[in-house]
């Protein structure tokens, strides 16, 4: 005869149902905890994106341009990696501007070592005959090596529309210092904008069968656009020989205004550029 076990049908029904309820009350916690954390997280990115637009930063084509204060003979040509106001008259750039941002201190591209004319320049620039025993540096005003990020913007940093003649103690020295700790800026802050050029004075001196002039001094003014609060600072270099510490050189963006007849970073809204170019701060920016 064959006689049924009713205790073993039981259990063979029940473990399954018992492990499974098991399971579901032990993952209760862990999906209970899982939606804590997605609505945590929801709930910040708003308010990431408010604290963005509020600050309303120009866009760093817009901060690259000053406004010339005073009447300048100038070609404005944007190439890949900076944009330039050439003076034919003088043979050099009024100006260099250009953004560094953390992605742009980094690439292999290198260096051509080959200045030529820039061919979007109409009108008289500089050779490397001019500069040839004059003793004077083809001094870049945009680095070469800030354009490492790419081979065109390095190909393009040789123009000479983005060269000045240079005393070769400032161009391999204090001026080489200063592209360095920007660098070193553009990596700590994410993103520098730099606009730099020459001051010429009324009675200029010359090199080269195209006359290219030799400017007294030189500048360079920085913003930092995206730290709390924005900071901005000047730097001015006569053309000689330059082995004092950097801080030396440093002065506030208005002083350069007023040098230039240029009006930096004016995008910004009144009360930051008045604060920040009005006042030199060294301390906030590690020299």
């Amino acid at each position: 005869m064959n006689h049924k076990n009713p205790s073993k049908k039981k259990k063979s029904w029940t473990f399954p149902k018992l492990s499974s309820t098991i399971i579901i009350i032990g993952l209760i916690p862990i999906i209970y905890g899982i939606f804590l954390y997605c609505l945590q997280n929801t709930s910040i990115i708003p308010n990431t994106s408010n604290v963005i637009k509020s600050q309303k930063v120009p866009k760093a084509t817009e901060l690259e341009r000053p406004l010339l204060l005073s009447p300048k003979q100038e070609q404005i040509v944007h190439h890949t990696g900076y944009i330039v106001s050439y003076n034919e008259s003088l043979r050099l750039p009024n100006w260099v501007a250009y953004e560094l941002t953390r992605q742009e201190t980094q690439g292999n591209a290198k260096r051509s070592n080959r200045f030529i004319p820039d061919p979007m320049i109409k009108g008289t620039i500089a050779t490397n005959s001019d500069y040839l025993h004059s003793g004077y540096d083809k001094g870049h005003m945009a680095p070469a090596a800030d354009m490492k990020w790419s081979s065109i913007a390095m190909k393009e940093s040789f123009y000479f529309s983005n060269i000045c003649p240079q005393h070769p103690e400032l161009n391999r020295k204090k001026w080489k210092d200063l592209e360095d700790k920007i660098r070193d800026w553009a990596i700590e802050d994410s993103a520098i904008i730099i606009i730099c050029g020459p001051i010429v004075d009324k009675t200029p001196k010359v090199i080269g069968k195209n006359k290219v002039v030799i400017p007294q001094q030189f500048f360079k003014a920085i913003l930092s656009p995206f730290t709390q609060p924005p900071k901005a600072i000047g730097f001015l270099f006569t053309n000689e020989q330059s082995v004092s510490p950097l801080s030396n050189y440093a002065v506030s963006v208005d002083s350069i205004e007023i040098l230039t007849g240029m009006d930096f970073f004016s995008p910004l809204p009144d009360h930051i550029e008045d604060s920040i170019e009005a006042h030199l701060n060294i301390n906030q920016w590690n020299l």
